[in-house]
């Protein structure tokens, strides 16, 4: 989408309840879909601005409408949101022919991880996970529409992927070879995932562990972030994403495969965080947890092997195969976890039931 000057973003930032004219202004370069900066008072970090990616998502009132909804019920002394920080008109968004703009708040003090070894960064991922589905549990779902409508539909992620591999180029395929044979099989394996006796929850849907907001004291976990993909769900999805972030120590496009794991520890530290809110989840929600395990990290490697396949044109790239890496690193994980399903049942079985 580009980035903007200084002079840009300032003109943006009078247009939402900000108090002061002039800002300085550093861009954020972690995310796939939106444009990010940080603005700073006096060096001071005390607002994120966000160009929200229209071409992702089309519905900008709806996204907002979501947040906003959520936001609501994540009231609670033990979850620090962040606010939405409204416009001149009292909105949550501002708009020009630059794209679509919201202002949130900077919460102090704060970091994100993109991996951990450390038990307690998965405990405590676990729970404010947990926590944020205790506090979205009873809300009216009629208020929440699809941001990303079969974000996590298989069948949809298949369709796509078998017309890309059809249009692809002979290079693509050839380089794929091995990612096209994996896809194949996995998708037949996780056919017996029935989502027919599960409860539809308002999910955050996007659970990867540099998605939780950490204090830089305490390492207490404060918070989800990129709330774009809020919406109906299964408890699975945020528990698999989560879990193919923090069992796994490596980065999700890590090109030296011997470097993914599946930290058992971690994976235990996780589940009991997530038990710590007390029961939450059906049998059915807990039956489905491991299989979960393995569909999400296997969606986003086959999404990640469709986008390459098409020439890159849904996630930013900073080199041309990274598509692909991504994808060989997911569906390297997925196996660790298809190879893990018995242990990680008779984890949450004894834990979360």
């Amino acid at each position: 989408m580009g980035s903007q000057n200084n002079d840009t973003i300032s003109t943006i930032l009078q247009h939402f309840c900000v108090a002061e004219k002039r800002y300085d202004i550093e861009t954020i370069n972690n995310g796939y879909i939106n444009d990010t900066y940080m603005v700073l008072k006096e060096e001071q970090p005390i607002y994120i601005l966000q160009r929200i990616n229209h071409h992702v998502f089309s519905d900008i009132n709806g996204i907002m409408a979501n947040i906003n909804s959520a936001l609501i019920k994540l009231d609670d002394e033990h979850y620090r949101k962040i606010e939405l920080i409204k416009t001149t008109d009292g909105l949550t968004y501002y708009e020009n022919e630059k794209g679509y703009w919201r202002l949130m708040s900077y919460i102090d003090n704060t970091t994100t991880h993109n991996t951990t070894k450390d038990v307690n960064i998965a405990f405590e991922a676990g729970r404010i996970i947990g926590k944020f589905h205790q506090l979205m549990e009873g809300v009216h779902q009629g208020d929440f529409v699809d941001t990303i409508p079969n974000f996590h539909n298989l069948e949809l992620r298949e369709k796509q992927f078998r017309l890309a591999k059809a249009n692809a180029d002979i290079t693509h395929l050839e380089v794929a070879s091995e990612a096209l044979l994996f896809a194949e099989k996995i998708l037949a394996e996780l056919k017996v995932l029935n989502q027919a006796e599960l409860p539809v929850r308002i999910c955050h849907n996007d659970t990867k562990l540099n998605n939780i907001l950490f204090s830089t004291g305490t390492d207490k976990a404060l918070c989800l972030i990129d709330l774009d993909t809020i919406m109906k769900g299964y408890f699975y999805y945020d528990f698999g994403d989560a879990v193919r972030t923090i069992v796994n120590t490596a980065l999700e496009d890590e090109k030296e495969l011997d470097k993914i794991t599946f930290e058992k520890k971690l994976f235990e530290a996780f589940v009991d965080g997530m038990a710590s809110n007390g029961s939450l989840l059906t049998q059915e929600e807990v039956d489905s947890l491991p299989l979960g395990a393995v569909f999400m990290p296997f969606i986003h490697g086959l999404r990640a092997l469709t986008d390459f396949l098409n020439n890159n044109i849904y996630y930013k790239v900073t080199y041309e195969n990274q598509n692909h890496d991504r994808c060989l690193s997911l569906f390297d994980f997925t196996q660790k976890a298809l190879n893990e399903l018995d242990y990680m049942q008779k984890v949450v079985s004894g834990k979360l039931n």
